[in-house]
């Protein structure tokens, strides 16, 4: 089992279902937790329910879409626990899914300012810092999406293709530095964003196994699958891993 006794680690959309999870099992292993999202309510009851297993956690509502809420969040975890050993960048929207053509302007550029922009800015100021401190680990959330078309998703591939290209340069420029920067792509995952999509359709059962069946293990991925790749990601004992893609897709890309 990875130890991430006393390491820092921030995470941004962490009441999501996929920051949520990776919130418990960063803190599990021992990590000391800086946790954003614009939801103060969700965040709130997230922080509640990690500090009573004695998880030290620091929490802030920022929109990562601001470049002056991105700063304070960054500073604000320094501050507070005097080092940045990893961050997570995964706050991201899914967008309506419509054909390109039918896409508008405004959500594609949404999806965009939230999804491409919001990790840029994050990157930016989470490698400051860690270029003072010698070193440091990133973990993008891309997607699946990010190494290939996504039908009815034109803007939100374009945005997880961004990210990867993002991670890729980050990755090159800032090796030297000792900060590694990599992304975790995956396929559809059980979180609360998923199950909106869900809620569209008549036959709740039929729809689940109908976005499984084109991956190999016939099924969607659960959040704590996905998290096991993000440990992994920001383990300083995978040392020798940055601008790589991960992808955790039960096998869809293997044909």
């Amino acid at each position: 089992m990875k130890n991430y006794q006393d390491q820092v680690i921030l995470i941004t959309g962490a009441s999501g279902g996929l920051g949520q999870e990776a919130a418990k099992q960063f803190g599990k292993l021992g990590a000391k937790l800086a946790l954003s999202d614009i939801n103060a309510e969700k965040l709130a009851l997230l922080a509640n329910e990690l500090r009573e297993h004695d998880i030290d956690v620091l929490t802030m509502v920022c929109d990562v879409r601001d470049e002056d809420q991105v700063k304070a969040f960054v500073a604000a975890t320094v501050e507070r626990f005097g080092h940045l050993h990893a961050a997570i960048n995964n706050a991201g929207i899914d967008p309506e899914h419509a054909l390109l053509a039918d896409t508008s302007l405004e959500e594609y550029q949404r999806t965009m300012d939230i999804n491409v922009q919001g990790v840029f800015l994050c990157m930016k100021y989470q490698i400051q810092q860690m270029l003072t401190q010698g070193g440091g680990a990133i973990c993008n959330i891309a997607s699946v999406a990010g190494v290939g078309g996504a039908p009815f998703m034109s803007a939100y591939a374009a945005s997880k293709h961004a990210v990867i290209g993002l991670t890729k340069s980050a990755a090159f420029e800032y090796g030297k530095f000792n900060i590694r920067v990599n992304a975790v792509c995956p396929f559809i995952t059980m979180t609360d964003m998923f199950e909106q999509t869900l809620a569209q359709f008549p036959d709740r059962e039929a729809a689940l196994k109908h976005f499984g069946k084109t991956a190999a293990l016939k099924r969607v991925a659960q959040p704590e699958e996905v998290v096991q790749a993000m440990l992994f990601a920001c383990d300083p004992n995978n040392s020798y891993m940055t601008g790589h893609e991960l992808v955790i897709d039960g096998g869809m890309t293997a044909v």
